[in-house]
């Protein structure tokens, strides 16, 4: 496999959506002579050339749509490596509410046992004799 599945599934997704938005670029991205498998390997190849181990998103998007815009582009040799993907997770208003009530309701229900508990273990309470003294 070249690269890494994962960096092949959000290549692939990226120029998806770019597709769907852009007529221009959605007709280059139909060319029967280009794949993402050779995208892929010519993102590699370049990203090896540079000699730079960490790019940005855009940075790499850029090269998979200039691999795709070019009409005799040469991908290079295949290359094998693994490519580390990170993805900060955007969640929706209603996906961040739900966290929130998920979150207040486990530490209600924790509040909740660690009260119902506290008497369980309260050593018992010995009454105390006040000693008078005479003297």
């Amino acid at each position: 496999m070249k690269g890494s599945e994962e960096f092949q599934k959000t290549i692939g997704r990226y120029l998806s959506d770019r597709a769907a938005v852009d007529p221009l670029f959605s007709e280059r991205f139909r060319n029967p002579g280009k794949n993402l498998g050779d995208c892929v390997t010519f993102i590699l190849n370049e990203v090896q050339k540079s000699g730079i181990n960490g790019f940005t998103d855009d940075e790499i998007y850029s090269l998979a749509l200039h691999y795709y815009m070019e009409e005799n582009i040469d991908p290079g040799k295949d290359i094998q490596c693994q490519v580390i993907v990170n993805h900060q997770v955007q969640l929706t208003e209603e996906e961040i509410r739900e966290m929130k009530d998920k979150a207040r309701q486990e530490v209600f229900s924790q509040e909740c046992n660690r009260l119902r508990n506290a008497g369980r273990f309260a050593p018992a309470k010995t009454q105390e004799t006040e000693q008078l003294t005479l003297f």
